[in-house]
Parts: structure tokens; sequence; C-alpha cells
């Protein structure tokens, strides 16, 4: 008894010192791959394609949501997961309620960050930019070409607002479901598309000993210039 009270009383003190959030000791060392000026592509559009269909390749889940950061007017900022929905030469487009809080930022500071990260390939990818709304009819196509049950919640919920419980979120489906047949279901006119028009993008390949490669691509007029960034 005597003899292992001390290394019970160790053992409390590890789980406690995990508990508090001491993690200097975890850690990661990449080595998967390297990144260099010569594997860039001009169009820094290219080279997202590129890594984006690796990440597919790879077998990454949902290789397409990234973080979205939006900020208000005074610069308090705010971030969540979204998912990609179409990218181009005109941007990066994702859908959500305009009266959420990220719409009602954006509406206030049409300014944003999204970022994607793949563990498994060891990259990121940053991409800044201001943000506009799609156009109503791009965003009337995609919300007709989402399941029936996602058409449904987008219509019933009042995004980013208190509610009671989960139970009042099923009686509004049930009551918009009664009242509209999917057929004749409209997207609301608060909910719909935004694009991030890119004026910066940063990829970043991990390396050992915190050795990172980072590659920052910004506008010039109608050029794209690129510069190494130190890790």
């Amino acid at each position: 008894m005597i003899t292992s009270k001390p290394t019970a009383r160790k053992n409390m003190n590890e789980i406690q010192s995990t508990s508090q959030g001491d993690l200097h000791a975890q850690r990661t060392e990449y080595k998967r791959s390297e990144l260099h000026r010569a594997d860039l592509q001009p169009n820094p559009l290219d080279m997202f394609t590129h890594w984006l269909q690796d990440a597919q390749n790879s077998g990454i889940t949902d290789a397409t949501a990234m973080t979205l950061a939006t900020a208000t007017p005074s610069g308090i900022p705010s971030a969540r997961i979204v998912l990609l929905k179409q990218f181009d030469e005109e941007g990066f487009c994702w859908y959500t309620g305009y009266e959420s809080r990220k719409g009602q930022e954006l509406a206030d500071n049409p300014n944003a960050a999204i970022l994607f990260y793949w563990p498994e390939l060891e990259r990121q990818i940053r991409i800044e930019g201001s943000v506009e709304k799609v156009s109503v009819e791009q965003s009337d196509r995609y919300f007709k070409s989402r399941p029936q049950g996602s058409q449904y919640s987008a219509a019933s919920s009042p995004q980013s607002q208190v509610v009671p419980d989960q139970a009042w979120l099923a009686s509004r489906i049930a009551e918009l479901k009664q009242a509209h047949p999917v057929d004749e279901l409209a997207r609301p006119a608060n909910w719909g598309g935004y694009r991030l028009l890119p004026a910066a993008f940063e990829f970043w390949q991990g390396r050992p000993s915190r050795s990172h490669d980072r590659f920052r691509y910004s506008r010039n007029e109608n050029q794209w210039i690129i510069d190494r960034l130190a890790p």
C-alpha cells in the first residue's frame, strides 16, 4: 500500500497535466514531400487544382472542406468550416445563410480568408481576397441540386440564431414539408452563394525540423508574383 501511493499520485499528476493543456511534447515531424519553385505553376489556380486533385486521389474525407475566416468592421474575427462548391478564374464559391454570423460580417466587411489543410499530405493552402454574392440564378440552381432534406433544412433554419432545441427545428421542417412539397420549395431569399475573389495565395508544404516550404502568389495588376516566405 505504501509503495503504490507515489505511483498513483504520479499518474494523477500526468492526467492533470494533460487535462490542463500541457502539450509541449506533442509534435509531428513532416517528412512526406518538398515544394520547390520549379514545381510551381505560373497561375495559382492551376496549382490549387493540382493539389486538390492530389487530396481527392489520396482518399481524404471532405477534401473540399475549408476554414472560412471573416471579421467585423472593428476586426473581431470568427472562423468555421464550410465546403467549397465551385472554383474557377472568377473565384471560390460556398453557400450559406445571408443572416448567419458570417453573412452579417461579410455584409459589413466583404473581405475574408479561406484555408485548406490536408494533414495526410502535410499541405495547406491559404487564399485571401474580397467577397461578393453569386448571382440569383446560380444560387437557385445550386439550391435545387441539393438533397431534399438539405433544402428543407436550409429553408427552415434561422441560421446562427438561438433556438429552443432540436425538436423545435424538426417541427419547423415538418411544417415546411406540409406546406411546400419539395418540387414547389423555392430557395429562401436569405440563403445563397458567396464568391471569394483571390488577391493572394500561399502554398505550404511541411518539411522536417520546421524548415517548411512556403510560396506566396500576390496579384500585381494582371500578373501573379511568386515569393518564397520564411517558415
